[in-house]
């Protein structure tokens, strides 16, 4: 499959960000990008049916819309094109691809990395990961798609929807919840900070402005709840120790 164009949909922090990574490490390709918060100029970005007639595209939207924009979306792609979701859960979209585009080609990812941690490594991707855990691809094409990230850098690790969730809520829902936590409590840096407290609060900040993010996630991820549960329960026993020296 010859790639000439991939469309974006949706220009949130993770939308533009894959814009600059395209423009890197494709720069042959024409990309089009619609986002509502943004006048189609005929450049950069274009309306919803001309990004969607793209050769891949890219559904980069808040979990909580990814059903809703596929319905939008769906009916202007091409029999030909490829799909891509690359949410930050995976049982929830992949089941929704399954549900809506059954006959379509599309490849269910998560990219674990972002802007920030690509700003503070200077551009270097080397060891990023991109977690593939459904898609509808041919062999030959999926090949390439996977030798294509490998050679660019990235490390591919394919899992089930299911076991990344479960791995994904004991990592980064729990990185976001403690986040969350210590910045609606107010604990900021000082200038006796330990070690250990600077990489926790680099920890926080990197999640800290992500609300919606941590809300989807624990909303369409079925595995959070126990992660909540496991925390709390050694944080009471924690307290108890605590309590009994």
């Amino acid at each position: 499959m010859r790639v000439g164009s991939v469309g974006i949909i949706g220009y949130g922090n993770f939308g533009a960000f894959l814009h600059v990574l395209l423009k890197r490490f494709a720069p042959q390709i024409t990309v089009r990008v619609f986002t509502p918060e943004k006048k189609p100029d005929g450049a950069t970005f274009f309306s919803m049916e001309e990004a969607a007639v793209s050769d891949v595209v890219v559904l980069a939207v808040p979990i909580s819309e990814f059903e809703n924009v596929l319905e939008d979306v769906l009916p202007h792609v091409k029999e030909t094109s490829v799909i891509v979701d690359v949410a930050t859960v995976k049982m929830h979209t992949a089941d929704v691809l399954k549900r809506l585009a059954p006959h379509r080609s599309y490849i269910a990812t998560h990219p674990i990395f972002g802007p920030e941690s690509y700003a503070k490594r200077e551009g270097n991707v080397s060891g990023f990961r991109v977690v593939i855990t459904d898609h509808t691809l041919s062999k030959d094409v999926y090949k390439a798609t996977v030798s294509f990230l490998r050679k660019t850098g990235f490390a591919v690790i394919e899992v089930s929807a299911d076991e990344h969730d479960k791995r994904l809520a004991q990592t980064l829902f729990l990185t976001h919840f403690i986040g969350q936590t210590i910045t609606e409590a107010e604990f900021d840096r000082t200038d006796i900070d330990s070690v250990s407290f600077g990489f926790l609060m680099d920890a926080v900040e990197s999640v800290k402005h992500d609300k919606q993010l941590f809300q989807d996630v624990y909303r369409y991820n079925p595995h959070c709840k126990a992660t909540l549960d496991r925390f709390e329960k050694a944080e009471a026993n924690v307290r108890r120790m605590l309590d009994k020296s």
